[in-house]
């Protein structure tokens, strides 16, 4: 499962394999309002918006339920236990198996290693949440190699579920400006990515409305 959002669109048009991944998927999360915007200019209707925020603890409550396992790996040191202990105060028997930062290098025995240890506990649903692209590039190079059930893209997952990073006021989650809200707490690392990403995106929209 990848997702969708502005940000991976325009990802998406800078590398061709990224494209490929994602049709590829089997299924696409739509993890922007700006996803749900475009719908609406191409006349393809979008109506749910999962962002991890909250699509993590539903998936937590649902794993509880149904006895899947996770694995989380992704982020800085820590962050991903942290992760697993607060969901684990709301659903206790929630079965995460495994944990693993993503500062490993992505190549060769260490690479290798983390992926012995993901495949000797076989998780159902394997979340990593390395950031875009090097999550989907991670994917592509080892998803033949790993004995999991579901994975999915996480991007900056663990740091929400751990409470380690503060949410958007629900007026502006409710009005698709979350966007806003993570530019204006770090405006030099997300001028790109919303400043110029944002109209890049609306004018490649209204050129596919246009049939160009």
């Amino acid at each position: 499962m990848l997702s969708a959002n502005i940000h991976s669109i325009n990802q998406a048009h800078k590398y061709p394999w990224l494209k490929n991944l994602i049709n590829e998927a089997e299924i696409v999360r739509n993890d922007s309002a700006g996803i749900q915007f475009a719908g609406k200019i191409l006349g393809t209707p979008i109506k749910e918006r999962l962002t991890w925020a909250d699509f993590g603890w539903d998936l937590a409550a649902f794993c509880e339920k149904e006895g899947l396992t996770q694995y989380f790996l992704g982020n800085k040191p820590g962050i991903a236990e942290k992760a697993k202990a607060k969901l684990q105060e709301k659903h206790p028997n929630l079965k995460v198996v495994g944990t693993h930062h993503g500062y490993f290098e992505k190549e060769g025995d260490e690479n290798e290693k983390v992926v012995q240890e993901i495949n000797s506990l076989k998780p159902d649903i394997l979340i990593v949440g390395f950031g875009m692209p090097l999550q989907e590039r991670w994917i592509r190079d080892n998803r033949e190699k790993l004995d999991v059930g579901i994975i999915m893209t996480g991007g900056n997952c663990f740091t929400f579920l751990a409470g380690e990073e503060s949410r958007a006021p629900k007026w502006m989650h409710e009005n698709g400006l979350e966007w806003l809200y993570r530019f204006l707490k770090e405006p030099r690392r997300m001028f790109s990515r919303y400043i110029i990403g944002n109209p890049l995106f609306l004018f490649r929209v209204l050129l596919q409305k246009m049939g160009k």
